[in-house]
């Protein structure tokens, strides 16, 4: 009897230590959503050491340019899954996690997407303020005021029916970019690339006076294997004016005209 007894009181103690528990979380978020904003803390990553977006841009975002205002409000009266979903819907943003400190500050994380070229429309020539970036996930998104990333220009056809390079038909494409971004002599050298309806790549550099036809953006080992052959031997001893088409379309092939 006294053994069951001492279970019983165990029990119970434990029950009223859970209760106990439930209830102080509980009071603890009422407390919390009874809290107003303090105030919207914003934390931006960089792209190259530079951001496309400004605080005073993403408080624009954040709060509808203003007809939505945050600060003050109640946590209640705050979603915090909407005011995400809402800076979403902005191309210069990739992901980005709304939360809240002990404070009351309001946390806004974001994370920017990452450019491999600039698109520049057919027949523009304003080129510091018009087209639009490709991402490292191949998809397009706006330039900013803010901030011109040095990146190849890419033109041509082929755009006027493909506006995203995240599809499989297209990655081909997304691999030749991603290639030239993550080597950094051809990051320096090539400026930009033009691709024809049919996908065919022509690339011009930084040096020379001379354009490269790439062809389709295949067997890229092998093509760059050539054109770094042109670039280390050919054109040192010949003169980098010294010729004006250079390709590496064709498998075992380099010509030079």
């Amino acid at each position: 009897m006294f053994s069951t007894f001492k279970s019983s009181k165990k029990w119970l103690l434990s029950a009223g230590g859970i209760f106990t528990l439930f209830g102080l979380i509980a009071f603890t978020e009422v407390r919390h959503g009874q809290k107003r904003v303090k105030s919207v803390v914003v934390r931006l990553d960089e792209v190259d050491g530079h951001r496309f977006l400004t605080r005073r841009d993403v408080i624009g975002y954040l709060t509808n340019e203003g007809a939505d205002p945050v600060v003050g409000e109640t946590y209640d009266n705050v979603n915090l899954r909407r005011l995400e979903e809402r800076l979403r819907q902005h191309g210069l943003v990739k992901s980005c996690q709304v939360s809240r400190d002990l404070n009351g500050d309001l946390l806004v994380s974001i994370e920017q997407p990452h450019p491999l070229a600039r698109l520049m429309p057919s027949g523009d020539g304003v080129r510091s303020v018009s087209g639009q970036y490709v991402s490292e996930e191949g998809r397009f998104f706006p330039i900013s005021m803010n901030y011109s990333a040095r990146v190849p220009v890419l033109t041509g056809s082929f755009f006027a029916q493909n506006r995203s390079l995240a599809n499989k038909r297209n990655q081909p494409l997304l691999e030749l970019l991603k290639r030239i971004h993550d080597d950094a002599f051809w990051r320096a050298q090539i400026t930009e690339l033009s691709v024809d309806e049919q996908g065919d790549v022509t690339m011009w550099p930084q040096i020379g006076n001379h354009r490269i036809e790439f062809g389709p953006p295949t067997e890229l080992d092998a093509k760059f294997k050539k054109l770094k052959l042109v670039y280390t031997d050919v054109l040192p001893a010949k003169g980098w004016n010294r010729y004006s088409r250079v390709s590496v379309q064709y498998r075992n092939q380099i010509v030079c005209e």
